[in-house]
Parts: structure tokens; sequence; C-alpha cells
């Protein structure tokens, strides 16, 4: 059984001969590469390479495909800061009031750069390993996120206040959800395995379940479909704890969540049990970072343990690996994963 296979047996909820291992580690990958962020984000055989690079080197089973946290909003015209050795940036919003909403005009992300680079390095990761990797496209942010870059986040947090702001509220989230569908549509025409969004601006750690109820899962749910649309599974990630919300994540019609490490897995396991495929969550940088292999040994099994009954599993970090991640605690991780046996 190869990596592809295995996690698709993963989400169908069949088990696999071990456990899949697929990790996001875009930063690390480049790193070890020896390309800057800069060079990653800017070119699609960079990226390419650095994740095939990664995968020969650690051998886990998929890949996640992602650049940064603003393509989306750049593409928009949001100001992007493009540091030389770090994800790109959000530098303000785009938009002083949500007046300024109707105002916003149509835009085709497809003729912007970082999209375009995007699409193609997983065009290209495909190509190179066929069926034998599972290639995961993720697609930038999810509306309320995306939403929260173009206002700004401190007059969006405002915004969401005042109930009189409800029409202009919706009328962002309407265009940001048209943004993220093309781009959900674009990645379904690359060949790539399943689609993915991050959406942690509406995670608990930042606004209420109620509000995440009213103005972020409708529109999640959206982005779910649009994936199902075009034949694809999808993922959807929240940073920060999200047990307060995880019934709700499920809601999304996502066919995997993924989940911080700050979310207790005994929780996650209860309400993602047969319904859906549980991506995560060991700590990225107090674990994987800054930890020893045993650590990482230590943690990685306490939550293959966990989630030992269930074939719906798929072992990653809580978030985006750390670049200075040892390579021995990495190695440490997959060995655990590959010698664990329910």
């Amino acid at each position: 059984m190869n990596g592809r296979e295995r996690i698709q047996r993963a989400l169908r909820g069949e088990r696999p001969d071990r456990v899949p291992v697929m990790l996001h580690n875009f930063m690390m990958a480049a790193r070890e590469a020896g390309f800057s962020m800069r060079r990653f984000r800017s070119d699609p055989e960079v990226i390419s390479t650095s994740f095939i690079r990664s995968v020969e080197r650690y051998g886990f089973d998929g890949i996640i495909v992602d650049v940064d946290t603003v393509t989306l909003a750049g593409a928009v015209g949001v100001p992007v800061d493009a540091p030389e050795d770090d994800p790109a940036r959000a530098r303000g919003g785009l938009i002083a009031s949500l007046e300024q909403v109707a105002g916003l005009p149509p835009v085709d992300v497809r003729e912007y750069p970082g999209v375009q680079v995007w699409l193609e390095a997983v065009r290209l990761l495909k190509r190179h390993f066929g069926d034998e990797v599972y290639i995961r496209g993720n697609c930038d942010q999810c509306p309320f996120t995306l939403a929260s870059l173009i206002r700004g986040m401190d007059g969006w947090m405002m915004d969401l206040l005042d109930p009189e702001n409800e029409e202009n509220v919706v009328a962002l989230l309407e265009y940001c959800t048209a943004v993220t569908t093309q781009f959900i549509r674009l990645m379904g025409e690359t060949g790539a395995d399943m689609t993915s969004n991050g959406d942690s601006v509406a995670g608990p750690e930042l606004v209420s379940p109620a509000i995440f109820r009213r103005y972020a899962l409708p529109y999640d749910r959206r982005i779910a479909d649009a994936s199902h649309a075009v034949g694809l599974p999808y993922v959807l990630h929240i940073c920060g704890n999200t047990s307060s919300i995880l019934t709700d994540m499920i809601a999304t019609g996502a066919d995997g969540i993924e989940i911080d490490y700050k979310t207790d897995p005994r929780l996650a396991h209860e309400k993602t049990k047969d319904r859906v495929a549980f991506l995560g969550n060991i700590d990225p940088s107090g674990v994987l970072a800054l930890g020893t292999p045993q650590l990482v040994e230590e943690k990685t099994s306490e939550l293959l343990g966990i989630f030992a009954d269930t074939p719906r599993f798929i072992l990653n970090a809580g978030c985006a690996l750390p670049p200075s991640t040892p390579p021995a605690n990495l190695e440490a991780m997959i060995r655990t994963a590959r010698n664990f046996r329910t």
C-alpha cells in the first residue's frame, strides 16, 4: 500500500496498513532544501523540489502544498509584505470601513502571480509522484479569515459587534466566498487529491462560538461544498483551542478537520470518531521544534493510542512546522507512527 492509498483509506474510514503521515512542513522543507521563503513563494519548481526532497528524506505519505496565508489577500489588493526568510504577511487592510465593500471590484484570482505559482507547484508534484503520494492542495484562507485581512483585523473585530453592520458584514463574506471558491475550483484542475483551507481568525481564541456559527460556519460549508463539486475531499484547519466548536467544524461537511495541539485530543476523538478524519495534532513548537526525540516519541505514542480504535486518523503536527525543527525529531515522530500497531 502506498502513501496515497493509506490516506484515501483513512478518509473513507477503512483501516490502512499503517498510520498515514501527512505533514504541514512547507517552511521546513524550503529550509532543508536550501531555499529562502522569497524564492519558495515565487518559483513553482523550487516549491516542488523542496517537497520532493522532503518526501525522499522522511518518507511520509502525503504533502500539504502551502505557501503562505495571504495569497488570496494579495490577489484582491491587500498590501502584502514578502520577507526574505519568512512567509508573506499582510500590511494592514484594503478598506477603511464596511461601507466600501460595495466598491470592491470583481477579481479573477487566476491572474494573480502567487496563485499561478501555487497551482503550478501542485501540477509539478502530481506529475512527479503520480498516484504514489497524496497531494493536498491547500487553498489559503476561508471567507471569514480573508474578510479580516481585507477589512483589517481590528476593524473587522469591532464591526462584528455592531448589529447595524450585519448587511455589510454579509456582503463582505459573500465577496470573500466567491474569491476562495475560485481558488478551490482552480485547484481542482491541477490533479490534486484534496483541497483545504484555514479559518483560524474564526476560532474561539479570537471570536465567540456564536460568531463562528453566524459568520463562519455557513461560508465554510459552502467552501467544502465547492470542493466536493469538483470531486475532491476537503479539510478545514483552525488554530487554537477549538474544543467549543468541534461539532460545528464537523457540520461544515469537511471530510477531515485539522486542529491545533491546544485542543484536547481525547475530546476531539470523542467528537470525530467514525464521523470525519482527524488530522493532527502534535505541538509543532514545544514538542517537534524544541523537544527531544524522546519527548516526540512519547507525545506521538500517546496520540496514536487515543485514536487507535478508529481508522479515521492522519498524523500531523497541530500547525505548520517551524523551519528550525530538528530532523531527528521529525524522524522520531514518523518512526513511532511506522512502528505503531493497533
